[in-house]
Formats: C-alpha cells, sequence, structure tokens
C-alpha cells in the first residue's frame, strides 16, 4: 500500500514539475487536430508517458504547482519528524540494554509520524485529483491499476525466480557426495524404515 501511495505521489510530483511534456502534449494535440483525429485517454494504450496520457492543460499544471509548493515546508517538516522517528526507534533498538518502556514510545512515535506522512499524501492526492477532469481521473485510476498489475506480475516473476534459485541450491548440495559437502535426502527418496 504504501508503495502505490508512493508511486502515485511520484507520478503526481512529475505531473507538478514538468513543463517539457506540457509542450510535447499541445504540439502532439494540436498535430491530432489538424489532422482530424481525437484522442481520448481511454482509447490511448496504457504505455508510454503517464503525464502526456493525462493531457493536463496549462492551466492545470499550474494548479498542481501550486498545491504542491503550497505543502512543502509541512511535507519537509514531516519527513524530517519521520527520518527522527526512525533514528530514535533504531537507536533505542541497538542500545546496550534496549529498555522495553522507551522502545513502545519510539514504535508510538514512528506511528504518529507514519499516520502524519500518509495524511499529508493521501490529502495532497485529494487536492490534486480534484483539479482533474472526470476523464483525466479515469485515466489516473486506469494508470494507476496497469502499474499495481504490473508489480504484482514482477514479484511473481521474482517469488519464481527465487524458489528456482532455492531448488538449484538444493540440487547443487545434493551433488556433495564426496563427503565433504552435507548429504541431504532427495525429495524422491523414502526414509528407511527402523
Amino acid at each position: 500500500m504504501k508503495q502505490l501511495y508512493n508511486r502515485v505521489m511520484m507520478l503526481l510530483t512529475v505531473l507538478a514539475f514538468s513543463t517539457a511534456p506540457s509542450v510535447l502534449g499541445q504540439a502532439g494535440q494540436q498535430a491530432n487536430q489538424q489532422s482530424g483525429q481525437t484522442a481520448e485517454p481511454q482509447q490511448r494504450a496504457l504505455g508510454g508517458d503517464p503525464i502526456q496520457q493525462l493531457n493536463l492543460t496549462p492551466e492545470q499544471r499550474e494548479q498542481i504547482r501550486s498545491i504542491r509548493e503550497n505543502n512543502k515546508t509541512e511535507r519537509m517538516a514531516v519527513n524530517s519528524q519521520l527520518r527522527e522517528a526512525n533514528r530514535a526507534l533504531n537507536e533505542a533498538l541497538n542500545s546496550e540494554n534496549p529498555d522495553e518502556a522507551l522502545v513502545e514510545q519510539r514504535l508510538r512515535d514512528l506511528a504518529s509520524a507514519q499516520a502524519a506522512a500518509a495524511r499529508m499524501r493521501v490529502l495532497t492526492e485529494i487536492r490534486i485529483r480534484r483539479v482533474l477532469t472526470k476523464e483525466q481521473r479515469a485515466t489516473l485510476r486506469a494508470l494507476q491499476a496497469q502499474a499495481l498489475e504490473n508489480r504484482r506480475e514482477q514479484r511473481q516473476l521474482n517469488d519464481s525466480e527465487q524458489r528456482q534459485q532455492r531448488i538449484e541450491q538444493r540440487r547443487a548440495l545434493q551433488n556433495q557426495r564426496n563427503g565433504l559437502g552435507p548429504l541431504m535426502r532427495r525429495e524422491n527418496q523414502r526414509r528407511p524404515r527402523l
């Protein structure tokens, strides 16, 4: 969930601070209009630049920049508080004789800082979504769903690769029958009955 928020905020940050895609998007729109084509956001493929897919107007870009700028000092304070809470918890855990009550307090501080960071991200996202049109919000949801699906696929791929590596490691250990390596029972061998 945290990764999803981070990706959304990264997307919104890129939206807020990019100016080159605005020029490229307008040029593409003009070319499409001149050729008689219309580019509906929902009809476009989900690949490519997400900023161009949202098709933001210059006014929308300015509003998003303003929202991000207004939250800048609060965001810096919340991030600083979060870093400090993490540092304090690690310090309490790594002490010579960790005090359980102190660790509990540090955990509460960290949870509070994480909640403040999540609250700020969500409120910023709400404000930015209000700037978007209904079609742009639908496109953003589609982009988020596609990003989530991509992460799931990547996770499955990583899991299968790790599983394959574990199988290969077991096979390598099974081949060490020279007395130097541990003897591991093969999966298809039965245990001798006593």
